[in-house]
């Protein structure tokens, strides 16, 4: 089901952001520390179907951006699509997160696993609410190594230059 991939102190080591003025340290990694359980909970919920607390992680005015160029959705769009299926599983591997100077929203980026796709990207921005940290915008990606990117964006064009046509 669903496993986190990093230790302890594996995390703390890609935790990244300058504490800014007038935060202390122990309030920054509290808030790096919350901002990765959001994260965590965001793949446990839809790893088990529970999209009640999947689409609660995410702001009212949230994007979900998914690996197809078509795939932009506001949240209600991705709700109905999600409701569709039982869920989708990725593993973390590694994870940064940063936040901004003012410490009221933040950026991530994460390394996952799944099984139906091997590698994944996740990059994302959290806002603070007064309702605790809300995913504002998730992109999932297919990280594409740079040896086979010509041959794969050869192909992408071939598909777009025949869905033109159609």
């Amino acid at each position: 089901m669903y496993a986190l991939g990093l230790s302890v102190v594996t995390w703390l080591l890609v935790v990244s952001g300058p504490v800014s003025a007038g935060a202390s340290s122990a309030d920054h990694l509290a808030k790096i520390a919350a901002i990765a359980e959001v994260l965590d909970e965001f793949h446990a919920a839809a790893a088990t179907g529970d999209w009640v607390t999947y689409f609660d992680l995410m702001s009212d005015d949230a994007v979900f951006i998914g690996t197809d160029a078509t795939e932009r959705w506001i949240k209600p769009v991705f709700q109905a699509y999600a409701g569709k299926t039982n869920g989708w599983v990725y593993l973390l591997k590694t994870r940064n997160i940063n936040l901004t100077p003012t410490q009221d929203s933040a950026w991530f980026d994460e390394i996952l696993m799944s099984k139906s796709y091997g590698t994944s990207r996740g990059t994302g921005i959290l806002i603070s609410t007064r309702d605790g940290w809300k995913i504002s915008q998730y992109h999932l990606t297919f990280p594409i190594p740079n040896a086979l990117a010509e041959n794969i964006t050869d192909e992408i064009k071939r598909f777009e230059s025949n869905q033109k046509q159609r």
